[in-house]
This record gives C-alpha cells, sequence and structure tokens, in this order.
C-alpha cells in the first residue's frame, strides 16, 4: 500500500463526528460520505454535487437517515456524511459507487472503519459516542 494510502487510513482512524443530536446506542448504522471520492481532494462545488447524488442513492433506500460531519480532530477537514440504518454490506457498495476509500459502521454502540477501496481490514475504533460532540447545527461546508 502507497505511503498517501496508509496517511489516509491513519487519518481515518483519527475522524470526528459533528452532530445535531445523539443516536440511540441500540442503533445500528452506516457513516458514508460521496466527497473527495478516492482521496482526491475536490472543489466544494464538486463535493456538493456528488452530496446530492449520494442523497438520492439513500433516498431509494426508503430508510430514515440524518446529516452527519465527519471532521479531523484540529478541524481543518470536514465532509458531509450521511448516517443511514442499513447493513455493512449494503453500506460498502454504496461507499463503493461513490469512489470511497472506506465508510464507517457503528453498531452497539461501537465504531468500526471499513474499507471500500483500500485493501485493509476492518478497524475497530472504539465507542462511537467518544467521537461524537454535538452542536447546535452543522457547519456550512461548501462557503
Amino acid at each position: 500500500m502507497s505511503d498517501s494510502n496508509r496517511d489516509l487510513w491513519y487519518c481515518y482512524q483519527q475522524t470526528q463526528f459533528l452532530l445535531t443530536q445523539a443516536f440511540s446506542p441500540t442503533l445500528s448504522f452506516a457513516i458514508i460520505t460521496a466527497h473527495n471520492p478516492m482521496g482526491q481532494i475536490l472543489t466544494s462545488c464538486q463535493n456538493r454535487l456528488l452530496d446530492k447524488q449520494l442523497q438520492l442513492e439513500i433516498d431509494k433506500l426508503h430508510q430514515p437517515y440524518r446529516a452527519v460531519v465527519g471532521t479531523s480532530v484540529a478541524g481543518d477537514h470536514m465532509e458531509k456524511s450521511w448516517a443511514v440504518p442499513i447493513d455493512k454490506v449494503a453500506a460498502i457498495e454504496l461507499g463503493k459507487l461513490f469512489n470511497q476509500n472506506a465508510i464507517y459502521f457503528v453498531e452497539a454502540g461501537h465504531l468500526q472503519l471499513v474499507p471500500c477501496l483500500l485493501d485493509y481490514p476492518e478497524q475497530a475504533l472504539g465507542v462511537f459516542e467518544a467521537r461524537v460532540c454535538l452542536v447546535s447545527e452543522l457547519p456550512d461546508i461548501y462557503s
């Protein structure tokens, strides 16, 4: 695996999540983004278009979903994402459809980093709630 992929995989393991409401600890769900496919940084306009396309695909699942923002610890990199109560296999397929290196999966309150395009094993990241910051509103990352 290339150094850049190793660096991305490490960064993914540090991700924090901004939410406007806590999730039930019994809920299983995936966190999926369409931003920056294959780790390539796109413009906010390109990411907004991909996000709209992902939202249309999620709508087809007929499941409730909620916006989430994944952020680096320093807060200098943010990606709009969607929390969707689907199984892990369906989540990986959706991640692959949008050329994502990985998705996150929360089961029984525990967070996992799950590869889609990268060749790494799933990584247990601990208790999801420890990675959550509740905010009154999500930041507008497209401005």
